[in-house]
């Protein structure tokens, strides 16, 4: 029975990196004493302990922890400071989503596809620092394709949500949404280590959405996200109460966003007949066609009700969403039709295009996507490309 020795710091770092601490000190009783040395952990052990805390097993035999940094900024709304150590979930679906946008780009390339020119085209026009925050929430909708009170149109918030979807990806810009690593549901995503990230292309720039977030904030995210594109940076965040960091382009991403969804002239046209009434959020709610924490999230913003007063209404919003969540017993749902946000129905939609053409190998093709054999099949029939 082999046995090696593994350095105290790589253990208390992988620990950290997974996430899941306490729950590993268990499974691993003698985790302690394999960083003493009083014992040392076998082969198999510690390729266990890999796996259990999604770390390469490679990584457990160095001396000092390597650089594990994300490749994109991550700003924190707690305390404004950078995060020195992402989770382990969160590195592998940006690398994944990395991947996934590096393939597009090459593919598009080589079909002789054009720029996006949304992207980036909003830091040409505007100075984020002197700007007329309503011109350019005009400007913005306007490059989205959407016309003035196109929310209205909707039937409720949801509906809003999955045309602004619509009319991103119709750009040409990827939107996933996912709260898992691909389709391990052991692997959930943490909304309160981010609730997004964008990744900046010309040609296939894209958006992700933590799916494991509450349905609605990830209006906000989104919008959050797009701004983003419009102004060419990458980035991930966790707008914390919906409140960004510090960093210039957050504030004015998510001052875009909120005016884009609930422009203040006519929010304050509206709190001045029903400011006073009990169920006031919920008429600016289904005004507007946001969530009730959004519209919240902008009265407050406004100075019509006291910061205090959102931060009770945001705890208490959450725990009613994680009582209803709890008692409604959710069905299986739809696994193929999952799949479409997890993937982004236009990226999919190319790499089965590619398949079928011959240019893109089935193994390269279950890759990118994380479905195999007949399940990957099955998906391309779901969704009928070149049929």
């Amino acid at each position: 029975m082999t046995r090696v020795n593994v350095s105290s710091n790589i253990i208390d770092w992988a620990l950290r990196r997974s996430g899941r601490s306490v729950m590993l000190q268990e499974k691993f009783p003698n985790l302690d004493a394999w960083k003493t040395g009083s014992i040392q952990p076998t082969v198999k052990q510690l390729e266990e302990f890999a796996r259990s805390c999604s770390t390469p097993l490679g990584y457990l035999f160095l001396e000092t922890p390597p650089d594990d940094l994300l490749p994109i900024p991550h700003f924190r709304t707690i305390k404004d400071k950078q995060v020195s150590q992402p989770s382990a979930n969160l590195l592998a679906t940006v690398h994944t989503m990395e991947r996934r946008q590096e393939w597009m780009r090459q593919y598009l390339i080589s079909q002789d596809a054009d720029e996006i020119m949304f992207v980036g085209s909003g830091r040409q026009e505007i100075d984020i620092k002197r700007v007329d925050i309503k011109k350019a929430a005009r400007d913005f909708r306007r490059a989205l394709n959407l016309e003035d009170h196109w929310a209205s149109k909707q039937a409720n918030w949801t509906a809003a949500l999955a045309e602004l979807r619509q009319k991103i990806e119709s750009l040409g810009i990827l939107v996933i949404v996912n709260g898992i690593v691909g389709n391990n549901t052991h692997r959930k995503l943490d909304p309160a280590e981010f609730r997004g990230f964008v990744l900046i292309d010309k040609f296939a720039p894209l958006i992700f959405v933590n799916g494991a977030d509450c349905k609605a904030a990830q209006m906000f995210t989104l919008a959050h996200e797009i701004a983003h594109v419009w102004l060419g940076t990458s980035a991930a965040f966790d707008l914390q109460q919906l409140e960004p960091s510090a960093d210039n382009i957050e504030k004015f991403c998510n001052q875009l966003a909120a005016e884009f969804l609930v422009p203040e002239n006519e929010l304050k046209a509206i709190w001045h007949i029903v400011g006073k009434e009990s169920d006031n959020i919920e008429q600016l709610s289904k005004h507007f066609k946001v969530s009730q924490l959004v519209a919240a999230r902008r009265v407050s913003d406004l100075g019509l009700v006291s910061k205090s007063w959102f931060y009770d209404f945001y705890k208490h919003y959450l725990e009613q969403e994680h009582v209803a969540t709890n008692k409604i017993e959710k069905p299986a749902g739809d696994f193929y039709k999952t799949q479409n946000l997890r993937l982004s129905r236009r990226f999919a939609e190319t790499v089965i295009t590619a398949t079928r053409e011959g240019s893109l190998l089935f193994n390269e093709a279950y890759r990118l996507t994380g479905l195999h054999g007949k399940t990957f099949d099955s998906y391309a029939k779901t969704i009928q490309v070149g049929e």
